[in-house]
């Protein structure tokens, strides 16, 4: 069975560690199965921050995440040994990716998922034919388990960042990215494991020496910043990139050819999810989003040039994106939670809910409150939901409620 080449410490040279041979054997292999996928300029995303800001959409790769590239490398490097079978460990891109490579090669394919994976991603694996196990916390845990089973079973085992196959096959999004943009000065990449940020590094440094590389991480899990040492499995809405540190291949590679890596906070991915989705009209999940976030909270600025945000996935589950949203209308006031105390009678809650109505506000829920509330004999409380235009519309909402006499509670 073919393994991935061992590393010494001669291996001083990054451009080493995934030779010219073994990118271009990953270019045919990803070439007509793969998507190119597209680059979109964001004018409202430029003109906030005062240079071009260019998208490039993985989300709208096949399986919905870079991750396929990879998987159509390392299987074609397998050859032969991969006709008994492949298997897997991932949270739930990787997994998705290699049980699509597998289904085009036409071979068995099996996967293991961590018990918390997203359902949107379990569902994806079987529904392209995979074999699902679900084992464990997290990914470590899933990828632990693929190498037993590759070990009782005799399957080629396919990791999820760690090996110059999987690298070589990334490297294309950084191919394309030199196709698209020719004025490509900054690029900010989502970091896991490491695989798409080595990739995207060796395909721009041979090219544009010149162009800075940015790898960006999800707090809970930014092993690479400040000389973190990984997490200690926090959960987090960024899930495709909850690696607790990257691979040796691809730390060596991040070290020698990434400019700095960064990493942001889980409202401030939440925050940029919405942004996405807002203002570009592209659905993306945690990880997808942590680029723009960078960009969005300053810890990473434009430079002359296109600055890139790799948007590495789309894979979310409905009811996340429900709930970022929910958040987000309440972080800049279009969703107001409050309570109006009022007199306990026939037609006290119609007066109040008029109020709300004239004040131009939308009801969304209504509840009576009587327990667990300092309230009169002849009172009653009442918890309001309401969906206004913004955090002014807000504070006139609240006011015309005071000035009836409503008594409120945040």
């Amino acid at each position: 069975m073919t393994d991935p080449r061992p590393l010494h410490a001669a291996d001083a040279d990054p451009f080493a560690l995934v030779d010219d041979a073994r990118r271009a054997r990953a270019r045919e292999a990803v070439r007509g199965v793969a998507r190119r996928t597209p680059t979109l300029d964001s004018r409202r995303l430029g003109e906030r921050y005062g240079g071009r800001v260019v998208l490039k959409a993985e989300n709208l790769q096949r399986t919905g995440s870079f991750k396929l590239r990879g998987a159509l490398a390392r299987l074609a490097a397998l050859g032969s040994d991969a006709e008994r079978g492949v298997v897997a460990g991932s949270a739930g891109n990787h997994a998705q990716a290699v049980a699509y490579a597998a289904r085009a090669r036409g071979v068995p394919c099996t996967v293991v998922m961590p018990i918390s994976a997203p359902v949107a991603k379990v569902d994806g694996c079987a529904e392209l034919g995979a074999t699902v196990e679900r084992v464990g916390d997290h990914v470590l845990e899933a990828v632990a388990r693929a190498r037993e089973l590759a070990d009782e079973r005799g399957l080629a085992f396919v990791h999820p960042f760690d090996d110059p196959d999987i690298v070589a096959g990334q490297a294309t999004v950084g191919d394309e990215l030199l196709e698209q943009v020719p004025d490509l000065a900054q690029v900010l990449v989502p970091v896991g494991g490491g695989g798409l940020v080595s990739g995207v590094a060796l395909a721009l440094r041979r090219a544009r020496p010149e162009v800075r590389i940015v790898g960006v991480q999800a707090a809970s899990h930014a092993s690479l910043v400040g000389g973190g040492q990984g997490a200690s499995w926090a959960p987090t809405i960024a899930d495709g990139i909850a690696v607790k540190r990257p691979g040796e291949l691809t730390s060596r590679i991040v070290e020698g050819l990434v400019d700095d890596v960064v990493a942001v906070e889980e409202d401030e991915i939440a925050e940029a999810m919405i942004t996405t989705l807002e203002h570009v009209k592209l659905l993306v999940e945690g990880a997808g989003a942590v680029a723009t976030a960078a960009l969005e909270t300053g810890r990473v600025e434009v430079v002359d040039g296109a600055t890139v945000l790799l948007l590495s996935g789309g894979n979310v589950d409905p009811g996340l994106v429900a709930a970022v949203a929910r958040r987000h209308e309440t972080t800049v006031g279009r969703r107001l939670a409050l309570t109006a105390v009022v007199d306990d009678r026939p037609g006290a809650l119609a007066r109040l809910l008029t109020t709300v109505g004239e004040a131009g506000a939308n009801l969304l829920e209504v509840d009576h409150v009587r327990d667990g509330v300092p309230l009169h004999v002849r009172q009653t409380a009442v918890r309001l939901v309401v969906e206004t235009r913004g955090r002014a519309h807000a504070d006139a909402v609240r006011d015309a409620l005071a000035v009836a006499g409503y008594p409120l509670r945040d």
